[in-house]
């Protein structure tokens, strides 16, 4: 640990001892954990001489507060089970299908190597109806980490579970409990219909369009021009101010360790304890923000990656991210975990509490935010300056009674190419801007002191310590009138090859969001150093939550050869086209 002052002291912590026959006779559907009241949990580790972790893949119902649906779960749960590995093993993961269609799991954020990476078409073949894929590698990293299918849309349907390494040495990170928090989202559609409903028109399943009523009042708190300007600027990209996430509340019912908000998930603790959380969105089309009320929370973990830790009220959290927090509860009370969608159409919660069954008030979900002109990558005049304070784009606190900016710095706009995109792109945002300072969208106005990522410090330096050699920017592009999702303007299969990358070459990664909705944009196989101002302590990510006209950068060193997958982790963009092959090869062209 190259500075002390960032670590927190060590403290021994809690058991793992796997306890199936405790667990009998309490539930197929849902995976132990979910049952955390229980002083034992049953956890996978590897097991015999050869480290060896069975999974099976199949359908299976699954009942959401109340109604029953199909699901597909990994040995009889949704979520499947916890893996846990230990950092310096090596394991074999052998994955059972009995579905009656091709499957696969992917290990997100795992470095590997690229045949055992499991996205069909890419790194591998799939797994076939009644067949068995073996997954070996090398566990070279430590932390919070999830793994899920990367075939078709079956993620949707439950095909997903948390993966954690323990460090081969000391854990800088204290604790006294662990549990893990599984945000997810389930639908009792076929996601397939989901999806041709959303290319059926705009906004298929957003239900809070905005107001006659709100049109009069945006009139006059900006006068009738400037709302007239906003309304008919959003008309004429085919967007809606109110188009915040394009699966929604209306067709979600959101999930804390597969349970629905109806039924309550505890976990427990003791007063004076330090609880580790550690939270994983597996959602499908879903952005949360959680806060615990009546609770600080101090991050120590992104992406599966130490950090310093910073002590906030509330974060957000991308689809395919990962924050691990430390809470120590005051008092022998309940408090409610509540993780509220973006869009504020629907919510799931759970409880930490000193007893089994105890449940806290749960908040009132907040009124949705509005996009603004800076969301369309528009110039900034004061009018707007007052817009994006109206819907939630700065980062203020309450402190001692006045309230400040937190600004950091930001870099000044940057102006958009020539390049259209073409018909892909319903638009270009004109002004791309630095917000690793904001929160996002309707967030940091309630007195909360709120994440963002300017805030993440990594606890130990990247290793690469050159400049970047080259740069490579990319585009996300979209057309949401037509529900085509790309990079650039073109579709994956609009594309012709693969993106190069050079074998452990130095790499600036840049990243424009040309439309108007937050994207979580993941690179398979390599770390991304988000240069957030921190120089060699900048944050390794493998998913960046991209807002709207926003620039954003990262370093790469790909040190690992091989056909990597880089693609938006909402599903539906995913499967729409927001998706490409990155390949890292020697100077001979080699993959191998």
């Amino acid at each position: 640990m190259n500075d002390d002052s960032n670590t927190i002291s060590r403290r021994t912590f809690l058991r793992y001892t796997a306890s199936m026959a405790a667990m009998a006779g309490l539930s197929t559907v849902l995976p132990t954990y979910a049952f955390a009241n229980l002083e034992d949990r049953d956890i996978l580790t590897p097991q015999g001489p050869d480290n060896v972790v069975d999974l099976t893949i199949g359908k299976m119902s699954k009942v959401i507060d109340g109604k029953e649906g199909e699901a597909i779960g990994i040995n009889g749960t949704v979520p499947g089970p916890i893996i846990r590995l230990k950092e310096g093993e090596d394991v074999l993961l052998r994955v059972k299908n009995e579905l009656d269609e091709e499957t696969s799991i992917h290990w997100h954020g795992i470095i590997l190597p690229f045949q055992m990476d499991g996205v069909p078409g890419v790194s591998f073949d799939g797994i076939a109806p009644d067949s068995t894929f073996e997954y070996r590698y090398p566990v070279k990293q430590n932390g919070t980490y999830w793994y899920h299918s990367h075939s078709g849309l079956q993620e949707q349907l439950g095909h997903y579970g948390p993966l954690i390494i323990d460090p081969a040495g000391e854990d800088p990170v204290e604790y006294d409990r662990d549990y893990p928090i599984v945000l997810s989202d389930w639908t009792f559609e076929n996601p397939y219909r989901v999806l041709a409903n959303l290319k059926k028109s705009e906004g298929y399943y957003n239900y809070q369009k905005r107001t006659l009523g709100e049109f009069f009042k945006d009139a006059k708190k900006k006068g009738m021009g400037n709302a007239l300007k906003d309304y008919l600027s959003f008309g004429k990209m085919g967007m809606s101010a109110t188009d915040l996430a394009d699966t929604t509340g209306a067709m979600y019912t959101y999930l804390l360790n597969g349970r629905g908000p109806q039924s309550n998930w505890n976990a427990l603790f003791k007063k004076g304890e330090k609880v580790r959380l550690r939270f994983i969105n597996a959602s499908a089309g879903s952005i949360f923000d959680v806060r615990i009320p009546g609770v600080k929370m101090t991050v120590v973990q992104a992406d599966g990656q130490n950090i310093k830790p910073v002590p906030i009220d509330e974060f957000r959290i991308g689809i395919a991210e990962t924050y691990d927090v430390i809470v120590e509860p005051d008092d022998n009370q309940a408090y409610t975990i509540f993780a509220e969608s973006l869009d504020r159409s629907g919510y799931a919660r759970g409880t930490l509490a000193p007893k089994e069954g105890m449940e806290a008030p749960v908040p009132e979900l907040r009124p949705r935010p509005t996009r603004s002109m800076k969301d369309m990558g528009m110039d900034m005049d004061m009018g707007d300056m007052d817009m994006k304070m109206d819907s939630g784009h700065n980062h203020m606190n309450m402190d001692g009674g006045a309230m400040k900016m937190k600004m950091d710095n930001p870099k000044p706009p940057v102006k958009h190419g020539p390049d259209g995109h073409g018909i892909g792109a319903a638009a270009i945002a004109q002004n791309q801007f630095d917000r690793l300072h904001e929160p996002g969208i309707g967030l940091g106005n309630d007195g909360r002191d709120v994440l963002v990522y300017n805030d993440l410090k990594s606890l130990n330096p990247n290793i690469d310590e050159r400049d970047a050699e080259r740069e490579v920017e990319l585009h996300l592009t979209g057309n949401m009138e037509r529900y085509m999702w790309s990079f650039d303007g073109k579709q994956f299969h609009e594309v012709e090859g693969p993106i190069d990358f050079k074998h452990n070459e130095r790499l600036r990664l840049t990243l424009v969001n040309d439309t108007m909705m937050e994207h979580p944009i993941h690179l398979h196989g390599m770390w991304m150093e988000l240069e957030n101002g921190n120089g060699q302590y900048n944050p390794r990510k493998h998913t960046l939550l991209v807002q709207p006209a926003q620039r954003i950068s990262a370093l790469i060193t790909p040190r690992d050869k091989g056909r990597w997958a880089f693609h938006c982790h909402i599903l539906y963009h995913m499967e729409m086209g927001m998706f490409r092959v990155v390949q890292v090869s020697d100077e001979n062209g080699s993959i191998y």
